[in-house]
Parts: C-alpha cells; sequence; structure tokens
C-alpha cells in the first residue's frame, strides 16, 4: 500500500514538472509571437523577420519577401485590432500554438503558429489559418 502511494506521489510530482514545463514553454512561445506581432504593428519587418525559424528565413530570404507575404497573405497578424492565445499542443515533438486574431473589421481568425526551439530561444516556424469553430446551434 505505502508503494502505491509513494508511485501515485510520484507520478502527481511528475505530472507537476511536466505541466509546469509546458507552461514556462507557453509563456516563452508567447512572448516569441507576441514580439513578432508587435515588430509588425510598428512596420518593422527586419525585427518581425528575426522571431522566424532558420528554415523560413531562408525560404523568403530578406524581410522584404516576408513583408510582401505577411501583407498580403496575412493583414490580420500585419495590424491586428486584438490578439488572445488559446491552447498550445505538442503533437509529434512539435509545439503548435493556437491564436484568435480580431482584425481592423472586426473579423475573427484562428492562426496555428508551429513554433520551433533552438539555441537562440523559439521561432516562428509557419503560421496556419485554421477553420474557424462551428458556434451555430
Amino acid at each position: 500500500m505505502f508503494r502505491m502511494l509513494k508511485l501515485v506521489a510520484l507520478g502527481v510530482i511528475m505530472n507537476g514538472l511536466t505541466l509546469g514545463a509546458v507552461q514556462a514553454q507557453g509563456a516563452d512561445i508567447q512572448s516569441t509571437i507576441g514580439n513578432q506581432i508587435e515588430a509588425f504593428q510598428a512596420d518593422d519587418f527586419e525585427t518581425a523577420f528575426d522571431f522566424a525559424s532558420p528554415n523560413l528565413q531562408q525560404l523568403f530570404g530578406s524581410s522584404e519577401n516576408f513583408r510582401s507575404m505577411v501583407t498580403r497573405g496575412y493583414p490580420m497578424v500585419w495590424k491586428p485590432a486584438e490578439v488572445r492565445y488559446l491552447e498550445l499542443a505538442e503533437v509529434g515533438g512539435s509545439f503548435f500554438q493556437k491564436v484568435l486574431i480580431k482584425d481592423q473589421e472586426g473579423i475573427v481568425h484562428i492562426l496555428g503558429y508551429r513554433m520551433l526551439e533552438t539555441d537562440m530561444g523559439w521561432k516562428i516556424n509557419g503560421v496556419q489559418l485554421l477553420p474557424k469553430p462551428d458556434v451555430s446551434a
């Protein structure tokens, strides 16, 4: 019985440590996304480009190419009216942060940010526009 209680206690402690680690990563991930959005709002695409992963930086080649992609394909992140962080999930070793963004016209968008942990901290490794949840009754 005592051994069983020790195992349960150890499991609770380990689960708490895991939850704490995920929460800490979540704060760092949200900070990275938030800092990039702040750079977008200031039209500082050079800084915003720094928050992209090395793969994305190589793909776009320059902050000017990155600017073009963001302003044309993701205008809601360029000048959002509201940003709210939803759930963070780990799938197959990758972290995905779901973000609700309300644009300047009041339209709600749900985006999935794929994150990559590097030696230089968390980087954004891709953003996907997700389908809005069906809220009709």
